[in-house]
């Protein structure tokens, strides 16, 4: 193995932590939630990455949008969330603590607080910096279809 002709400055290009009460609250909103940034290329010098926390008030819901090309993962930090999806909204599931959800990219979706009690907090991973928030107005169904997910790897169905 040979030596770098220039080596790099880890302590300068290394690891960034980014302190709870230093995130950014200046980013693209969704009615019915606050966003706030945590990892984005200002704050920590990411590139392809954008993450941050999602807070939902106790029976609150969000508009429905969509986050263009971007994917999605959301982590369940506390409380339940229900998440409906589709092009009017016609498809539900809900996700505990410790649950990840995944939006794919241009999903119309919105996200609802299932507790009337409690705060829904979450963490949230996007696959760009752009901050891409497509809000909605969209009509939706009444009574949308529960879908329960099992992936293909822990369905007992695998080949």
């Amino acid at each position: 193995m040979t030596e770098p002709t220039n080596p790099i400055d880890w302590r300068a290009n290394g690891v960034r932590v980014v302190r709870g009460d230093q995130l950014d609250t200046n980013t693209p909103q969704t009615p019915g939630m606050n966003r706030a940034a945590a990892i984005t290329h200002a704050t920590a010098g990411a590139q392809k990455l954008w993450a941050g926390t999602v807070v939902i008030h106790p029976d609150a819901k969000t508009g429905a949008h969509h986050h263009g090309s971007l994917e999605s993962v959301i982590y369940v930090v506390s409380g339940r969330a229900r998440m409906r999806w589709g092009e009017r909204l016609e498809y539900v599931a809900e996700a505990a603590p410790g649950d990840f959800i995944f939006v794919p990219p241009f999903v119309p979706h919105q996200e609802i607080n299932a507790l009337a009690h409690e705060p829904l907090s979450c963490v949230l991973v996007r696959s760009d910096q752009t901050p891409v928030v497509v809000n909605l107005d969209i009509p939706t169904v009444e009574e949308p279809e529960a879908v329960y997910w099992i992936d293909p790897i822990h369905s007992g169905g695998g080949e």
